[in-house]
């Protein structure tokens, strides 16, 4: 890891490790254990990490070993149903109860001081919402990487199944606590029958080959799209960021797949005067903790050796840090989003982007998506290795891909927060998806993904339906020469379960219908802009 991460700090203590321990949940089920700490005289708080996926590579050295080098007791824990752990594993359903009864386990430990923090990424951030749900007194700290804190919205969007992401978190979970030799092994199948499955009609069932047994859970979160079904009951864990007075650190990438629900921890957070930090790289959600894990770590051990150790030196003096695409540069601000003013652009029925807005609802351009030759998803917020910016020239030229492009830039444009299409379209069949990006071309012609995000609608008729899309929110400067484009499309597969164009459940239909998708001159892109 020093080799590779050459901005890591030197260790402080030798570290010493007691591997196999077993844990008492609240229901008996033991949860294997394991503990690292400083040899060293003294005392040491203490961090939890609870983890779906296993405690060797590379949780065991980028957590324990680090981090107790650093003078920091680490618990490294399983959560049930995995790694050895007893019971069953659950999406959510277990985490609080669970990470509870290792809080009381930790009192009793001639080791534990009392002070104590959570860290961790991904779903391991998900286990920290839980325990802050209701935190102990002893948590004085959090540091969310890449975290989750809503499962639905993870395989969700406005009713669209995630399609990809929800297969790459079910190999995830269900392998990788048994070892990086199975986990690999199960990603290769699944990188080889991708497109099989995601094409496979139904779609329900036919990712089965790749898992070799029947996933209960996989299987439910993909065929629940309504947040409000009584299924996802007590999945989100949005209510602790509410009313929650424990100092957090937020972290996540402009191209990380849970960057909307870390900025919605941010935004919680600060409405319930809530210590936090914010940092905002240009990562995606793996590359945070591979490239980006110097800053990362840098950045975790900074925030609790200030709040569990009195040492705040390491802090940045601004709440916020964000690197900002196409200057490829570090901005401080001071909180997020910082001071912007919305700044339309109208598409034209000649492929233009304008400022001027239009004075009709008159059809701009059509496009035919076809659900059997589905566009293809390309870069973005994705678990694959497949994420981040990507030349979308290639797919810009498929006849169901609209572009508006401004003119060239005479001076740099910077879009620093949320972005937003509002648009006016109608359709031949009433059913449609709409994959709406930001992109940036440069002086070459390269036109390179910022932000993106896709709605489902209905219409009536030949008249045009509005619907609002979010598109995530980034930080990009468009630099001089530089052009603007809004790409359209009726989706992004296998990012997106394809619509069916029908109505029909995606998960369930075996029926496709082609669908003409038009574009209406009242629609406009929506970033927000730098007003400073």
């Amino acid at each position: 890891m020093r080799a590779t991460w050459r901005r890591l700090p030197a260790k402080l203590h030798e570290v010493g490790w007691e591997p196999g321990l077993e844990v008492p949940a609240a229901d008996g089920s033991p949860l294997v254990t394991d503990h690292y700490f400083p040899r060293a005289e003294g005392d040491f708080p203490t961090l939890l990490v609870r983890s779906p996926y296993g405690r060797s590579l590379p949780w065991s050295p980028m957590y324990g070993l680090l981090f107790a080098e650093q003078g920091f007791h680490v618990v490294l824990q399983s959560c049930r149903g995995t790694g050895g752990s007893g019971g069953a594993f659950d999406l959510w359903r277990n985490e609080t109860a669970d990470g509870r009864a290792t809080v009381s386990w930790l009192r009793e430990q001639p080791w534990f001081d009392g002070t104590l923090a959570t860290v961790g990424p991904s779903y391991l951030g998900y286990t920290q919402w839980a325990l802050a749900s209701d935190p102990p007194p002893e948590l004085k700290a959090m540091v969310v990487q890449v975290g989750l804190h809503d499962p639905h919205a993870l395989f969700h969007t406005d009713g669209a199944l995630r399609l990809e992401n929800a297969l790459a978190v079910g190999v995830g979970m269900t392998y990788q606590h048994q070892g990086m030799a199975a986990f690999l092994r199960a990603t290769l199948r699944l990188q080889r029958r991708l497109r099989d499955i995601t094409t496979a009609r139904p779609l329900r069932g036919a990712h089965l080959p790749v898992f070799g047994s029947h996933i209960p859970w996989l299987d439910d979160v993909m065929t629940h799209p309504d947040a409000k079904d009584a299924y996802w009951h007590g999945a989100s864990q949005a209510g602790a960021a509410e009313h929650l007075g424990i100092p957090t650190s937020l972290i996540t990438g402009r191209h990380d797949v849970l960057a909307d629900q870390t900025f919605e921890q941010y935004d919680r957070l600060r409405r319930a005067g809530c210590e936090t930090a914010l940092l905002v790289g240009p990562w995606t959600h793996t590359s945070a903790l591979q490239q980006g894990w110097p800053e990362v770590f840098t950045e975790s051990l900074a925030w609790l050796r200030a709040h569990l150790c009195g040492d705040p030196s390491g802090l940045r003096p601004t709440r916020v840090r964000v690197h900002v695409g196409g200057e490829n540069a570090w901005r401080d601000l001071d909180d997020w989003p910082p001071a912007t003013a919305v700044s339309p652009w109208f598409p034209t029925a000649q492929g233009h982007l304008t400022r001027q807005a239009p004075t009709d609802r008159a059809p701009l351009r059509s496009f035919r998506y076809d659900p059997d030759d589905p566009t293809p998803a390309l870069g973005g917020p994705l678990l694959s290795r497949t994420a981040g910016p990507r030349d979308n020239s290639g797919l810009e030229a498929r006849g169901d891909v609209l572009t508006f492009t401004g003119p060239p830039l005479t001076e740099p444009v910077d879009i620093i927060g949320p972005v937003s299409a509002r648009l006016s379209v109608s359709t031949d069949t009433g059913h449609a998806d709409v994959f709406t990006r930001l992109c940036d071309v440069d002086a070459q012609g390269r036109s390179v993904n910022v932000c993106d995000g896709l709605g489902r609608l209905r219409t009536d008729g030949s008249d045009p339906s509005p619907i609002t899309v979010p598109m995530g929110a980034t930080a990009h400067r468009f630099a001089v020469g530089h052009r603007i484009r809004w790409q359209i499309s009726g989706g992004a597969h296998p990012r997106y379960a394809r619509s069916p164009g029908n109505g029909q459940s995606p998960v369930d239909a075996t029926a496709f219908t082609p669908v003409r998708i038009t574009l209406h001159a009242d629609s406009a892109l929506l970033p927000t802009v730098d007003a400073r």
